[in-house]
This record gives structure tokens, sequence and C-alpha cells, in this order.
């Protein structure tokens, strides 16, 4: 089943997309789903972010060739870090490079949405837990990650996020095609069997640390082949069972 939230007639609502129509919810995806009367066409909406995050937790060097290919060493544990959800964005939206850096970089990304609130689950109870998956772009500003020393100002620029285009509730993270794509040219290319940490442990160990609520955003991690995109350019992440996110690149 594929989410969507939308803008109808001016009012962002939420909706079950089926085909080339959206079935409106009476609600968001949080409570039981109840349709509405009314069914737009997926060409007269405008689609939003798929959620609205208090806070998007991020995973860094989850694919050991992006380690390698940063020079880090494999960790023992996930490392995480926050961007706000002010650089939150959906399809086709664009991404603002900001004056203050000349060096702004894709990251395709697999992300999970939370259903419910949770703090310090197992494992084995993760699965229960995830809503669903999105596509997402960790856009950084690579030259201020590399002077700043941590990676708060780098990621957190408004638009740094783009999510979408929808959330697939039915998909097995397993193994799936992570690819990002520039100007119809791809970039990156891996599957999720080749994580460090599977979703299961990494959902685990960020609810052991702070409390998830719906609606939250986990990105699992980006793989090798990262580099910069530019005003002008087109940001593409695509992933197998999801479809792709396309954002436009504009200067401040």
């Amino acid at each position: 089943m594929k989410l969507v939230r939308f803008l109808a007639q001016g009012k962002p609502a939420y909706g079950i997309l089926n085909g080339d129509e959206v079935a409106e919810l009476d609600g968001d995806f949080f409570t039981p789903f109840k349709t509405l009367k009314a069914c737009h066409a997926l060409s007269d909406v405008k689609l939003l972010a798929p959620c609205e995050p208090s806070k998007v937790v991020a995973v860094g060097l989850n694919y050991r060739n992006h380690a390698l290919e940063l020079g880090h060493a494999i960790p023992d544990e996930p490392l995480i870090f926050l961007k706000p959800p002010t650089a939150v964005i959906g399809h086709e939206a664009a991404v603002v490079c900001p004056r203050e850096s000349s060096e702004v970089h894709y990251e395709a990304e697999l992300a999970m949405v939370i259903k419910d609130r949770i703090r310090g689950i197992g494992p084995d109870e993760a699965r229960g837990h995830i809503l669903g998956y999105t596509c997402a772009n960790d856009v950084t500003a690579r030259d201020l990650q590399k002077k700043d020393g941590q990676w708060t100002r780098s990621k957190s620029f408004d638009t740094f996020c783009p999510l979408g285009p929808w959330i697939e509730t039915d998909l097995n993270p397993g193994d799936l095609l992570v690819e990002s794509y520039v100007n119809g040219v791809r970039r990156q290319s891996s599957r999720t069997s080749q994580f460090i940490f599977p979703v299961d442990r990494l959902m685990s160990f960020i609810s052991g640390v702070m409390t998830l609520n719906p609606g939250d955003v986990i990105l699992t991690g980006t793989p090798a082949g990262i580099g910069p995109i530019k005003p002008g350019d087109v940001a593409e992440v695509r992933i197998e069972g999801i479809g792709s996110l396309k954002n436009p690149v504009i200067a401040k």
C-alpha cells in the first residue's frame, strides 16, 4: 500500500494511492484508516513530504564501501546524528544550495517511518513499529562538514532532507536496490543487503537513546559514490519497491 500526503484545493491531506487515483483519508496515518468519499486524480494534487517528523534520525557510515570511501573505520555501533524537521521537503520541491557552501552533495538513502510512540524496543520488535519506507536524500554541505568537524550545520539547512514520493507499507527492506542519479546519470548503486547494521538493529539502538514518535524518520545510511550537485541539476533517488524521488537544485 502506498500512503501519500498531498495538497488538494489548498489544504494538506493524507491518502492512499491506487494507480492514478488518491483516496483521501479522514485523519492521518496514525489512526485507524477511514477513507472519505473524496477521490483525487494523482495529476490534480501536489505531493508533499509523506510525513511530518518531530525529528529525523540519520545513520552515518552504514555501508562498508561508503566508510572506506571517506577513510573511516567500520563502526562498532551505529553512528547517529539528527536533521531538523525544517529540512524536510517533498517530491519535486527544490533543494536550495546555501551561500555558505560551495560543495553540496547528494546521498541516496532508504528511510523508515515510525508508526507509533516507542522507547527501548528490542530488534525482534522493530518491524511491528514501522509504518513503511520511503526514499530520502541526505543532502550535505560537504565542505562545511569537513570544516566543522561535526555534522549539524552541514546536514541541517532548510530543504536538505527530501522525502517521498510516498510511504510503501508492503516492503521487505533486507535486499533492495538503492540508487542515485544526477541529471539522469547514475551516481550511486548498492543494495540494503550491504548494510553494516540492518533496520531492526538500527531501530532498536536508536529507540534505546531517544523516544521515537509517530511520523519520525530514520535514514539508514548511504552507499559509496557520493558527489556534488549544483544549481540547475536534478537529483534523483530510486529505491526498488518504492519508486523515484526527484528534486531540482537551485541557488539561494
